[in-house]
């Protein structure tokens, strides 16, 4: 994923963001069938597509802590 691709997806709503790492999640669950049957072209693509999620979930995280930090706490 390149920078600008990380620009884009800091764009997006948690549920696009969401619906995103489910794609990937299920593309690496394919590869890793692939993998098992010794079927997969591309190694590399496994350990990217890990990376990819990773990344995704980093960011839902820091928008969730941000719009919990910007509401006003209840005490």
């Amino acid at each position: 994923m390149k920078k600008n691709d990380i620009k884009e997806l800091r764009t997006l709503s948690v549920e696009e963001l969401t619906k995103k790492e489910e794609g990937l999640r299920e593309e690496l669950f394919n590869l890793q069938m692939q993998r098992g049957a010794s079927a997969l072209e591309n190694p590399k693509r496994v350990k990217n597509v890990k990376k990819d999620v990773a990344r995704i979930r980093t960011i839902i995280t820091e928008i969730k802590n941000r719009e919990l930090s910007s509401s006003p706490s209840e005490a």
